[in-house]
C-alpha cells in the first residue's frame, strides 16, 4: 500500500487579471464613489460648519480634468468684481 499525500486546498486558483500601466495600483485604503453620492453630504456639512470636516483638508481627491476646468471658471467669475 502507498503512502497518501494529502495537500491542503486554498481555493481555485485564479490567473492574474492583465495590467495596464495606465491602471493605478488599488488601495485598500482608498473608495471610489461618485460626485454625486458625496456631494450633498459635504456640502451639508460645509453649511453646518462640521468640524470634522478640517481632519480631511490636506487630503488629496482626483478629479477629472474637464470638472476642473469648470471649478477654475467658476471661482474666476465668482471674484468680487468680476
Amino acid at each position: 500500500m502507498g503512502l497518501r499525500k494529502l495537500r491542503v486546498y486554498t481555493g481555485p486558483e485564479v490567473e492574474p487579471a492583465s495590467l495596464s500601466l495606465l491602471d493605478e495600483p488599488l488601495d485598500a485604503n482608498t473608495v471610489k464613489v461618485s460626485l454625486g453620492e458625496i456631494l450633498p453630504m459635504l456640502a451639508d456639512a460645509v453649511a453646518s460648519n462640521r468640524t470634522w470636516l478640517t481632519d480631511f483638508e490636506d487630503d488629496e481627491v482626483t478629479i477629472s480634468s474637464d470638472l476642473h476646468d469648470v471649478l477654475q471658471a467658476y471661482r474666476h467669475f465668482r471674484r468680487p468684481g468680476a
